[in-house]
């Protein structure tokens, strides 16, 4: 039987979930949602492919899955369709057929990820799952000169979380940006690939030069060394965001919009 490819952009806050990815023990998980609903509008069970797994409390501005379906809908009706059947804080922006070469994961260029830190001397009620709160003043310069050392390809063992289960430590960073707006701190990172927690871990070890607790060219000892042990630590996923994957311009896929979150 002939089938489409579909692919969606989806946003959502982590908060609640234990990850995207399904799992048998709970159904809490932003995929279990997404391909439950998915198969009501479609009226066959359906299996997402995604373009990059988030961690537990972890948000997307456009996290990308494709699936394949049987049956005819336009793209207003996926996501009319699929949104009426999900919780609100997961949320279908577009959907798009595609050439049945594109793959979510395999197809994707590279992989964008925000991290915002609350830099100021007290919390805030409205940024508490969405920030991480550091009340001790951060040095912008250190944190800039600490995040060259890790532009490049690189072994990133020593930001690797011990569950990780890829076959390779070896990944490209291909850009850090470190942003100041009032007492918001963002970290940008764009990379081919990432390791499991290699983000929070990344940000812990940034935040330490920021505190002066190490200069920035530890940094580059600490990536050479290859050592978990002596990175930062993981820091909370409250304030991480997965802005999305990018793909070759073939496939026409929506460009990643962070402004909501700057």
């Amino acid at each position: 039987m002939d089938f489409t490819r579909i692919a969606l952009g989806i946003e959502y806050d982590g908060t609640d979930y234990y990850g995207f990815q399904k799992q048998k023990s709970t159904s809490k998980t932003i995929q279990g949602h997404i391909d439950q609903s998915i198969s009501k509008v479609a009226n066959h069970k359906v299996r997402t492919f995604c373009s990059g797994r988030t961690d537990a409390g972890v948000h997307a501005c456009m996290q990308v899955v494709h699936f394949d379906s049987q049956v005819h809908r336009t793209q207003n009706e996926w996501v009319r369709g699929i949104n009426s059947y999900l919780p609100k804080d997961i949320r279908i922006l577009w959907s798009k057929e595609v050439d049945e070469s594109f793959h979510a994961r395999f197809s994707a260029k590279s992989r964008t990820y925000l991290f915002n830190i609350l830099n100021s001397p007290t919390p805030s009620a409205l940024w508490s799952k969405r920030s991480l709160f550091i009340p001790h003043k951060l040095d912008l310069k250190n944190m800039k000169l600490a995040s060259r050392y890790l532009v490049g390809e690189h072994d990133f063992s020593s930001f690797r979380g011990s569950g990780c289960q890829s076959k390779s430590p070896i990944r490209d960073m291909q850009e850090i940006k470190i942003l100041k707006n009032k007492n918001f701190i963002s970290v940008e990172l764009k990379a081919n690939a990432f390791l499991l927690h290699m983000v929070r871990i990344i940000i812990g070890t940034l935040i330490m030069t920021g505190k002066k607790e190490i200069t920035p060219k530890e940094v580059d000892k600490i990536l050479k060394a290859k050592n978990r042990s002596i990175a930062g630590k993981t820091v909370n996923s409250s304030g991480l965001y997965f802005l999305g994957p990018e793909y070759p311009q073939k496939f026409k896929i929506p460009k990643i919009n962070s402004d909501l979150i700057r």
